[in-house]
């Protein structure tokens, strides 16, 4: 940044020109990455998966079996445990379907009861059952054709991104000579960048299936503690939903809660539903994401946050979840030039917190350490 003001004075035509281009290049790549989600999505959850396949299939190879019929089982194997988790939801969905006439007697008797109490609070007519919202209302407010279409959509990208990882994975010996070729007088450099962006895919891929492996069933016991009905599939939606960091917990959490609140008679449950969640979330951050990924992405909170919002904006759902490895691939990219090594530095997590005076955590944790010695 300091360059850039710098040479601003120098040339300022010359510096206006090149944020013309960068501001030009950036709009136009949004566009396209916007337009063309329909393609990029399912090819980048493609790389994703071939580089987290990756292993299998080269032990199978290993063992003398054809790639192709290597990276066949490895895919066969993954989407077996993929369609086995998926019917055992599906059964679990309908079965919540089949309760919604009870939900909604629940909901309109919560609400008379509750629009009464609160009227004898208040010593008036503060609010009136007539006038609030019934749950065929809610049910009529969304629009089912788009949901369907919508569905229809992100079934046809599911079928491709299996494709897409298989024909990636058989190709890999054609992609490598490209990348030599291409790269004749910096083979070493994008050798290692490959290298490096692989294990930054394929290490945050596997350690995030271990997170949520561990936060499902951390959730779904608790859920079957409190006698909840369908605990395996909000276990496992609440565990889904913590991919997409800050929002994805917060709307989980909330329709979980939710659903509690309509099934039981006491406003225990629900705010223990709350204290259990929020206590599992904090596990999750400062404990088993910690041990089991690591900083291997190693991108810090603020370009993590932005990265989401973008993400969100172009890919959706799949845009929160992959631009995170992808800003820390962005991140090796712009470590390996020189030029730009200062961006790089700003994506990095390496963040120097210099505070007033030494904070109480500071002096607890030193204090601990003494009297170990």
């Amino acid at each position: 940044m300091l360059i850039l003001i710098k040479s601003f004075f120098v040339d300022p035509m010359k510096t206006l020109q090149q944020l013309a281009y960068a501001l030009l290049v950036s709009v136009l790549g949004s566009l396209v990455a916007k337009e063309g989600s329909f393609i990029f999505v399912p090819l980048v959850w493609g790389i994703f998966f071939a580089f987290a396949l990756y292993p299998i299939s080269s032990w199978f190879e290993r063992k003398r079996f054809p790639r192709g019929l290597a990276i066949f089982l490895g895919i066969l194997g993954v989407s077996i445990l993929a369609f086995g988790i998926i019917y055992l939801l599906l059964n679990q969905v309908f079965g919540l379907i089949r309760e919604i006439p009870e939900i909604e007697a629940n909901i309109s008797g919560k609400m008379a009861r509750y629009s009464k109490e609160l009227n004898l609070f208040f010593g008036e007519e503060w609010i009136s059952s007539d006038t609030l919202p019934s749950f065929d209302y809610l049910l009529s407010s969304f629009d089912f054709n788009k949901t369907l279409f919508e569905t229809g959509k992100s079934l046809t990208l599911i079928g491709i991104v299996p494709l897409y990882t298989f024909l990636l994975l058989y190709y890999k010996d054609f992609f490598a000579e490209f990348l030599v070729r291409y790269s004749s007088k910096n083979q070493q450099t994008i050798l290692h960048w490959v290298n490096d962006s692989g294990q930054v895919i394929q290490d945050y891929l596997v350690g995030m299936i271990r997170v949520t492996g561990i936060v499902a069933f951390l959730s779904g016991l608790f859920f079957y503690s409190i006698g909840v009905e369908f605990f395996i599939l909000f276990a496992v939606f609440i565990a889904l939903m913590n991919l997409i960091p800050f929002v994805g917990v917060f709307l989980s959490s909330l329709f979980a809660i939710t659903y509690v609140f309509l099934t039981t008679d006491s406003l225990i449950y629900p705010l223990l539903t709350f204290v259990s969640l929020w206590g599992i979330q904090l596990l999750e951050n400062n404990l088993i994401t910690p041990m089991v990924v690591g900083s291997k992405v190693k991108v810090n909170a603020l370009a993590v946050l932005i990265s989401i919002l973008i993400g969100g904006w172009l890919w959706g759902i799949s845009g929160m979840i992959l631009f995170i490895p992808l800003v820390g691939i962005l991140k090796i990219t712009l470590e390996k030039s020189e030029q730009f090594k200062a961006f790089g530095f700003l994506l990095s997590d390496d963040v120097q917190v210099n505070e007033d005076s030494e904070n109480f955590w500071k002096i607890l944790r030193k204090r601990i350490i003494k009297q170990k010695k």
